[in-house]
């Protein structure tokens, strides 16, 4: 009898206890604050990278079958790195630099080539590549079932000096 009490106890506070909410994803104390609840919901699809690689590409272009000849420098920059969650697939991310653009195109991954696209203004340039050369760099992409997407450049947490 006594231990059919305890048991029915221990199954009455179980059963009063809320129903844990989804995991947050990893690194999500790297995420801004969500006013709007756009990520109320645990997300689709995460993919996290630690880059451990980097190279610079600065394009010359010259469209010749065009008049005028427009003359194009495309700035981006390839990271390659691993993966740190469990189920991501991404192996690269292509950053562009856009100087004309009043705005950006939306974060994009790609399960076949395993590749996330990321845009950012030309003047993150600096920010970006300083960031690469003297700190360990996270790169995050998440999508929610509501269609908002986050992605982003983040460095672990750092001590002041």
């Amino acid at each position: 009898m006594n231990l059919l009490i305890r048991t029915c106890a221990a199954l009455a506070l179980t059963l009063s206890l809320p129903l844990a909410a989804a995991p947050a994803p990893l690194h999500s104390q790297f995420l801004p604050s969500d006013d709007l609840t756009l990520r109320a919901e645990a997300p689709d699809q995460q993919q996290l990278l630690q880059v451990t690689e980097y190279a610079v590409v600065v394009g010359n272009q010259r469209q010749s079958s065009q008049q005028p000849i427009p003359v194009t420098s495309p700035l981006m920059i390839r990271l390659k790195g691993k993966p740190l969650n469990k189920g991501a697939t991404i192996s690269q991310v292509v950053l562009s630099f856009d100087a004309e653009s009043k705005s950006l195109k939306k974060p994009v991954y790609d399960d076949k080539s395993k590749a996330l696209t990321l845009s950012y203004p030309v003047a993150q340039y600096r920010v970006i590549v300083d960031l690469l050369r003297n700190d360990t760099v996270y790169v995050q992409f998440l999508s929610y079932a509501n269609g908002h997407i986050w992605a982003d450049l983040h460095t672990g947490a750092v001590r002041a000096k």
